[in-house]
């Protein structure tokens, strides 16, 4: 079956395991609804990753104050993550390891005002992998910013998740389009056995 944005997607590439990283944006038990049914292959893209020595990161999106989030508080009617409470942690059902480091932020940008960037360039890091929720929001918004900083980005389209299947297609439309080459879990495990 022909996928809404097929046509878009006319750049194919499997992700260099030696330069890339995982990003799982937001699987906070907050979006515990929409996570739930893109987990089982989040977890195996995360296990493919791990597998190819690539590194994890994950964000969490809270608010601590009135002065920290922007117009999200206008946009979202006041329904906002407040730090400190258990919608705000990460799922347990994730496969964190004590050496995964965790990026807090409270906007839709994964890079905006934290230390994503640094820690990427740090390692070494030329690419990244976007997973999580929500597409069209955070997950959109960082491969966005990724890409403008340089990165060469890899938007899953099978463990990322949001409310609308249109909103999620819409996104995957855009990424192919301009900003990232698409990949499921089944494109990283042949990348990746290729790689070795």
């Amino acid at each position: 079956m022909a996928t809404s944005y097929q046509k878009y997607e006319i750049r194919r590439r499997n992700p260099d395991p030696k330069i890339s990283a995982l990003l799982v944006i937001d699987v906070q038990n907050y979006f515990s609804a929409m996570a739930q049914p893109i987990l089982p292959n989040l977890l195996s893209t995360i296990h493919l990753c791990r597998r190819a020595s690539i590194p994890v990161y994950f964000t969490r999106h809270s608010h601590n104050s009135s002065e920290d989030h922007g117009m999200l508080e206008e946009w979202r009617n006041g329904d906002l993550i407040i730090d400190g409470t258990l919608e705000a942690e990460l799922m347990e059902e994730l496969d964190r390891r004590p050496g995964d480091v965790v990026v807090e932020k409270n906007t839709y940008s994964a890079f905006r005002d934290t230390n994503l960037d640094g820690l990427l360039w740090e390692r070494g890091v030329g690419e990244v992998i976007v997973t999580g929720v929500m597409t069209n929001l955070c997950c959109e918004t960082t491969a966005r910013e990724a890409f403008i900083r340089g990165f060469r980005v890899f938007f899953s389209t099978d463990a990322t998740a949001t409310s609308d299947k249109e909103l999620h297609q819409a996104t995957l439309k855009n990424m192919a389009y301009g900003f990232a080459y698409l990949v499921d879990c089944e494109r990283l495990r042949e990348g990746f056995l290729g790689n070795q």
